[in-house]
């Protein structure tokens, strides 16, 4: 345990993962950047408040505190694409999702990165598999669940308006197809739009863990920033973005979410 790795472990079959909720920055980092401001700007905002409610269903959950501009935590350590071909972020992101550049002049070297994964994305990912190797020890069947949010229309990285629930299973490579099924009737019984394995199919903590005949089910829920808080129109500076979290506002995505966790932990537990 270190003060940027936040665990609580419980007993239920279900592991919740935060990769990006995290804002802090280390010195040496935030020396280089352009601004603190748009090195934040593409956290999971309040995603870790929004599921506050988790560790009383029995799930046990993992955070880092540390912005995803000082690494991404899932994103292929080599390196590589997750979507080949389309706009995205790497391992240490020198843009942000709009493109604007993040750092005064050039971005962290292969030794920087090097160091970087060292020393923040192997502890992370080693207490994600310690926990899952914890679980399975008492349960047939776990379910990793990744947590996500982002901005409802980032043209740059796809068109139009991003569905309300967007769950991700690597087109179904990921976990079984009850547990796809029940998240979705649990998300259709709502208020909220929803697809799956649409512009988001899962990042790479979910194609890693997700090993559905060694008993570990891995999920992703990328859920568009409008659900739960409100997304100011047009350009966003640090004056409007982030927006408060309310639990008024985030109140009715608070019980689909709720729903949709029960449904994992029944599907472990069947």
């Amino acid at each position: 345990m270190t003060d940027w790795l936040q665990i609580h472990r419980g007993d239920a079959p279900l592991v919740i993962s935060f990769p990006h909720t995290g804002t802090e920055l280390p010195t040496n980092v935030a020396a280089r950047l352009i601004s603190p401001w748009l090195a934040r700007k593409d956290a999971d905002w309040w995603i870790d408040r929004l599921y506050d409610f988790a560790p009383g269903m029995g799930a046990t959950t993992i955070r880092t505190a540390m912005s995803r501009t000082v690494i991404d935590v899932n994103r292929d350590p080599s390196g590589a694409s997750l979507y080949p071909g389309q706009a995205t972020t790497g391992l240490c992101p020198t843009t942000t999702f709009d493109g604007e550049p993040l750092y005064r002049r050039d971005g962290p070297d292969e030794a920087e990165i090097e160091r970087r994964r060292a020393e923040y994305f192997e502890p992370y990912h080693a207490a994600l598999q310690a926990e899952l190797d914890r679980l399975r020890g008492i349960h047939d069947k776990v379910v990793l669940y990744e947590a996500h949010s982002i901005r409802s229309a980032i043209p740059r990285l796809f068109d139009g308006l991003l569905p309300n629930f967007n769950i991700g299973t690597n087109s179904g490579a990921s976990c079984d197809a009850a547990l796809v099924t029940a998240v979705e009737a649990a998300c259709d019984a709502s208020e909220f739009s929803r697809v799956t394995d649409g512009r988001f199919k899962g990042g790479w903590t979910t194609r890693h863990y997700g090993q559905p005949a060694g008993g570990v089910h891995a999920i992703q829920m990328e859920l568009a920033c409008r659900g739960y808080m409100d997304e100011p129109p047009g350009l966003l500076t640090s004056a409007i973005w982030p927006t408060p979290y309310t639990p008024e506002r985030a109140g009715p995505m608070r019980e689909t979410l709720t729903r949709v966790l029960q449904a994992c932990l029944d599907f472990a537990k069947a």
